[in-house]
């Protein structure tokens, strides 16, 4: 009996040797992957919206999308159109009333900072974008405010109320920073800061650029400019990729 032990010993011993060839992995790897959707996302300003319905003096629609480009970078882009009517005043007297009208696009790229939790798709933005916009501006009304009523000086030369000036540009480098959320599958909501700085400007000799679409009020020696975005998007996903779930740090 042991003679045939032995020899069935002896038999298995390569077997046995090329299983232990392989090292045991005691420790189970999660091979678990989430499909991240890249597409065009698009959407609108809702402040714009509303603003459009509570203000009589204001009229505006922003349309705003982005392209997924990697895990991180975002083409992005915003056109829109706005009508504002303003006043100035002085001590209770009217300067001068005047309505601007026009359209902007803005494009550039928005890069996601924020690191996900597993299955999520928010983000925390940088950006940045290079706005161009086209407008005309018209002066409604205005009147001479001076102590001295013994001149009759003119507001502006050559303008007279009901003016149109046409053929307006401008220009501007614009710094981003803002939040998206997805709020329900494939929709987002999201809010953004923005910083412009005024790279071209061209005005009519015998009346300033006082506000201007997409970049908002224009301020005396300074090229700077701030304004605010909220939007509602849709994402149509083209494709989805995967993304491993990372591993937790050895200690």
């Amino acid at each position: 009996m042991s003679r045939y032990t032995i020899s069935l010993t002896l038999a298995l011993m390569p077997l046995m040797l090329l299983g232990q060839s392989e090292p045991i992995d005691l420790q189970k790897k999660d091979t678990v992957e989430y499909k991240e959707q890249y597409g065009l996302r698009v959407g609108a300003d809702i402040s714009k919206l509303v603003l459009s319905f509570v203000d009589e003096d204001y009229t505006g629609l922003e349309l705003v999308g982005d392209y997924r480009l990697t895990h991180k970078l975002y083409l992005a882009a915003e056109i829109g159109n706005e009508t504002k009517t303003q006043s100035e005043n002085l001590a209770q007297t009217l300067l001068y009333n005047f309505e601007t009208s026009g359209s902007y696009i803005k494009a550039g790229v928005d890069m996601n900072t924020y690191e996900n939790w597993f299955g999520m798709n928010n983000s925390i933005i940088l950006g940045g974008r290079y706005a161009v916009a086209s407008f005309s501006q018209t002066l409604n009304d205005y009147s001479i405010y001076d102590t001295n009523q013994y001149y009759n000086q003119e507001f502006l030369a050559g303008a007279e109320p009901g003016r149109e000036f046409t053929g307006l540009t401008a220009s501007w480098l614009e710094f981003v920073v803002g939040i998206k959320a997805e709020l329900f599958a494939n929709i987002y909501v999201g809010m953004s800061a923005r910083l412009g700085f005024l790279v071209t400007n061209k005005e009519d000799d015998n009346f300033p650029n006082l506000w201007i679409p997409g970049f908002n009020k224009v301020t005396d020696g300074s090229n700077f400019g701030v304004n605010y975005n909220y939007s509602i998007s849709y994402l149509i996903p083209f494709y989805k990729k995967s993304k491993k779930k990372k591993e937790p740090d050895q200690q």
